[in-house]
C-alpha cells in the first residue's frame, strides 16, 4: 500500500524563537520514504536540523524570526514497516504512569471493569469501552487534560481517547504508548493519536475513536503520552495560525474490526 501524506503549518512568532516539529514520517526497516520538508519565512528558506527520537521518530528544529513562517512537509510512503521487538526498558517505561495517563489511579477500576477478559481480547474490549463512553467533541478538552479529566468529562478528541485507553491498559499491567500518526480516511482530517499496546508478543494499535482504519496508519512519533509526541512546540510565544493535514492511501480504505490485532506498518 502506498500512502501520500502532507502537512502545512502557518506560524506567527512574536519574537525570535526555536520551533520543534514532529511531522515527518518515522523511519523503519521495510519503508521507502520520499519526502520534502521546507520552512520558509517570506521568500527565505530557513535552515532545519534533524535529530532522531524514539522508535524511528525524527525531531526537526528551526529558528523562526518574528513574523509569519510557513512549514511544508510532503511524503510518499511505500512498503510495510517492520516492528522491532521491544527492549526490557520499553516494556518497563510503557507500564508506568505518565503526565497525561495517570494509570496508578486506574488499577482497581480497570481490574473491576475488565475482570476475566483474556489478554488477547483486552485491546478490543478497552477500545469498545472507551469508544462507547466518550463523545468525540472538538474543543471539549484543554491541553493539560489527562485521562482522569477525560473520564469525568465524558468527551474529548483523539489524544483524550488515547490517554484514557493507555491509563486503563497500564492499570491492567499492559505496556501501552501513544503514537502520533497520519491517518488516511480520518474525518475530521488532522494529525491523529492512537495507542500501541504490547500483547501476544507484539505491538498492536488501538483507536477507540474508530475514525480511520488502523492498517493505513503512518507513524510519526511515539512516546509515553502527548507530552512526547506533540507536532509543534516553541521556545517562546508563537501562534499556530493554521494547520492543513492530508493523508491518502492509494489502495483505498480497508475494512477495520476493533477486535482484530493490527500492527502499525
Amino acid at each position: 500500500m502506498d500512502r501520500t501524506v502532507s502537512a502545512e503549518l502557518e506560524i506567527t512568532a512574536h519574537e525570535e524563537c526555536e520551533v520543534e516539529l514532529q511531522i515527518a514520517v518515522a523511519r523503519a526497516d521495510g519503508l521507502e520514504i520520499t519526502e520534502e520538508l521546507t520552512v520558509e519565512h517570506g521568500d527565505a528558506a530557513l535552515p532545519v536540523r534533524e535529530w532522531p527520537t524514539l522508535h524511528g521518530g525524527r525531531l526537526h528544529l528551526a529558528t523562526l524570526p518574528p513574523g509569519s513562517t510557513t512549514v511544508r512537509y510532503e511524503a510518499t510512503v511505500r512498503g510495510a514497516a517492520a516492528v522491532p521487538a521491544p527492549s526490557p526498558m520499553d516494556l518497563s517505561v510503557y507500564r508506568r504512569p505518565s503526565r497525561y495517563a495517570q494509570s496508578d489511579t486506574f488499577g482497581g477500576f480497570a481490574a473491576a471493569e475488565f475482570a476475566g477478559v483474556p489478554e488477547r481480547d483486552l485491546l478490543g474490549a478497552v477500545s469498545s469501552w472507551v469508544g462507547t463512553r466518550l463523545d468525540y467533541v472538538p474543543g471539549s478538552s484543554g491541553p493539560t487534560d489527562g485521562a482522569t479529566d477525560t473520564l469525568l468529562a465524558g468527551a474529548g478528541v483523539c489524544r483524550d481517547y488515547a490517554h484514557l485507553v493507555i491509563a486503563l491498559l497500564r492499570g491492567l499491567g499492559i505496556p501501552a504508548r501513544l503514537v502520533a500518526v497520519y491517518a488516511p480516511g480520518c474525518d475530521p482530517m488532522d494529525f491523529h493519536a492512537v495507542v500501541e499496546a504490547y500483547v501476544e508478543q507484539g505491538w498492536y494499535a488501538v483507536d477507540a475513536t474508530a475514525l480511520a482504519p488502523r492498517t493505513s496508519l503512518v507513524r510519526i512519533a511515539t512516546g509515553r503520552d502527548a507530552a512526547d509526541t506533540a507536532f509543534m512546540s516553541t521556545s517562546a510565544p508563537a501562534d499556530l495560525e493554521s494547520a492543513v493535514v492530508t493523508a491518502v492511501a492509494d489502495a483505498g480504505l480497508p475494512r477495520d474490526d476493533v477486535h482484530d490485532l493490527v500492527a502499525i506498518r
